[in-house]
């Protein structure tokens, strides 16, 4: 039974990415939950008391994979610029394959805003720039950027790029992959900022 249990909230959860992704963080609702998982809208109870309780599960499972591609990013061999770009492609491929989960990025002002939420998606965001800033920081420190900018002003424009990068592809038809265009972007702005 808790088997069954654990897939069927496991399946909620990926029900309530995508519609997130389709309507909205205003479209995740019982009823429209319900009706995607073709169950009686009382039986949603058994599993979350409310819509704030599986949005908590929501952004965990948006989380799901970060320390893992950390730990992959950093047992890698090759210059921090080299990390950054492994980093933004293991991004990009679990995004490639899961379109709905990138969207979400695009709610972090709303989820912010909801008190089940707001200190787990502030962690979220916070260590993933953090990460970023010291793949970063190290490059400033081995002499492969110019020194232009901070480690934590890096770090927040590749964060900015790939959330707009994100919207685009929300708003205009791509013919290539998200992996594909955006790493391709990536390394144009990083060959920007790069001394070689």
């Amino acid at each position: 039974m808790s088997g069954d249990f654990i897939l069927k909230k496991d399946r909620l959860i990926a029900a309530a990415v995508d519609i997130i992704c389709d309507m909205g963080l205003s479209g995740l609702t019982t009823k429209n939950l319900a009706m995607k998982e073709n169950m009686p809208e009382t039986a949603l109870y058994q599993f979350y008391a409310d819509m704030n309780e599986l949005l908590a599960d929501v952004v965990e499972y948006y989380a799901k994979f970060d320390k893992s591609i950390q730990k992959t990013v950093l047992a890698k061999e090759g210059t921090y610029l080299e990390l950054i770009r492994n980093y933004v492609e293991a991004y990009s491929t679990y995004y490639d394959n899961y379109y709905a989960i990138s969207t979400f990025m695009l709610h972090y002002e709303e989820l912010l805003h909801n008190v089940y939420t707001r200190d787990r998606i502030a962690e979220i965001i916070l260590d993933r720039r953090g990460f970023v800033a010291k793949l970063f920081q190290g490059a400033l420190d081995a002499g492969e950027l110019i020194d232009t900018f901070t480690a934590s002003e890096l770090a927040d424009s590749m964060t900015s790029i790939v959330m707009l990068f994100t919207l685009n592809r929300r708003l205009i038809y791509h013919k290539e992959s998200y992996k594909t265009e955006l790493c391709r972007y990536i390394d144009k702005w990083l060959m920007t900022i790069s001394k070689n």
